[in-house]
């Protein structure tokens, strides 16, 4: 494009310098006729006498002054707009500074799971290895990615198909190192969801990256030796945020009623989502979802049609639920149901808006009976409030 539009202004250079030139024109022998636009040469002997060129002046004069007007409007405004729409993963690639090929394989590798988002694998290539193929030769990572051997065999495949898995093609490097994000993200989600570790998901995901999963549940939380890696990442983030404006959502997406059933009845809000100091361990943290007043025993029910996918005693949450309710708007909802005196429910249960899953209790780490409910979206804690009806 940039070269149709270069040899389009070079055009306007040439016609808008002036008109053309003249030829001279010839002698014209005693007699001759003349006039405008005219042009006239010595008739040679046994010829008749050419005609001048004033026919076809006339004719293609018209059409050279509209090439030339064009060519110079086009050469002040940067040429014709191309039928074709702009290719945006080129346009975020150029903004970002990597290869726009890249991008098509990290939003593939951030599908595979709801953790992950192109941003953040970029911004793990970039702190791994700046984005630089070169092999270290001390500690033995290899490609952009920096897989050693030992991790390359776990997780490497041949992802675009050239005949080989190696670190080394970034298209395999970056669905690998996908994989092994998500496998990681699995691991904690199950954690967290049985209450043994605590904190956001993606910066429990990078932790356990760099320190390993068992780091992770033995420190219930971001180990301290994760914290450098960690900060490091997040640092980067901005860098690479245009590359997930394609799969965004647009926000949160929260609208009053997603959740048709109120877990419990009436909706009396005793501890609201945000930041608070708990009640029991004196720690100041973010409260990840609303408790509800109810009497001991009182029905819980799903709020939204789903399938559950745990259901089971935890050391903190006690007796907890979570309803996983599919895709909204391509982000994955779940909700949890905590603090339960009962379970009615078993993990892979189908169940409707309404239906009975558990009974209020204070299991776990609780001063009295109440519900705990949660909305986790993409992994992420939101306030429950705007979900309910009337919320």
């Amino acid at each position: 494009m940039n070269d149709e539009r270069l040899s389009v202004a070079e055009a306007a250079d040439t016609t808008d310098g002036g008109p053309p030139e003249r030829p001279e024109q010839a002698t014209r022998p005693p007699g001759a006729g003349s006039g405008p636009g005219r042009e006239e040469r010595p008739e040679r002997a046994g010829r008749r006498r050419r005609r001048g060129p004033l026919l076809l002046t006339l004719l293609l004069l018209p059409g050279l002054l509209t090439v030339t007007g064009v060519a110079a409007f086009l050469a002040l405004t940067g040429g014709l707009p191309s039928p074709w729409p702009e290719e945006p993963d080129a346009d975020r690639a150029a903004s970002v500074g990597i290869d726009p090929s890249y991008v098509p394989w990290l939003r593939q590798a951030a599908s595979t799971c709801t953790v992950l988002t192109p941003s953040v694998l970029a911004a793990q290539i970039d702190q791994l290895s700046g984005w630089s193929d070169d092999t270290d030769a001390l500690s033995g990572q290899k490609g952009i990615a920096a897989f050693t051997d030992a991790e390359w065999r776990t997780w490497g495949r041949d992802d675009d198909g050239s005949g080989e898995a190696s670190p080394h093609d970034p298209a395999d490097a970056i669905m690998a190192l996908g994989r092994r994000d998500c496998s990681l993200a699995d691991d904690i989600t199950e954690l967290r969801t049985e209450g043994k570790v605590n904190g956001d998901l993606v910066d429990l995901t990078l932790a356990a990256f760099a320190t390993g999963r068992d780091a992770v549940a033995g420190a219930g939380r971001v180990p301290p030796a994760a914290e450098t890696y960690l900060a490091e990442v997040r640092a980067l983030l901005p860098r690479y945020e245009a590359l997930d404006r394609a799969d965004s959502g647009g926000g949160a997406g929260t609208a009053t009623g997603v959740l048709p059933a109120a877990p419990v009845s009436p909706l009396t809000i005793t501890s609201p989502y945000g930041s608070r100091e708990h009640p029991l361990t004196g720690v100041t943290r973010l409260h990840t979802g609303v408790d509800f007043a109810a009497p001991q025993g009182a029905r819980v029910v799903a709020a939204r049609r789903g399938r559950v996918v745990f259901a089971a005693y935890t050391s903190a949450y006690g007796n907890r639920v979570v309803v996983d309710h599919g895709t909204i708007e391509g982000k994955r909802l779940e909700t949890t149901y905590s603090h339960l005196s009962s379970l009615d429910a078993a993990v892979g249960r189908a169940v409707e808006a309404g239906t009975p899953i558990g009974r209020v209790g204070s299991t776990g780490l609780s001063t009295g009976p109440h519900l705990h409910f949660e909305v986790v979206l993409n992994g992420f804690y939101t306030d429950p409030r705007p979900w309910l009806p009337n919320g």
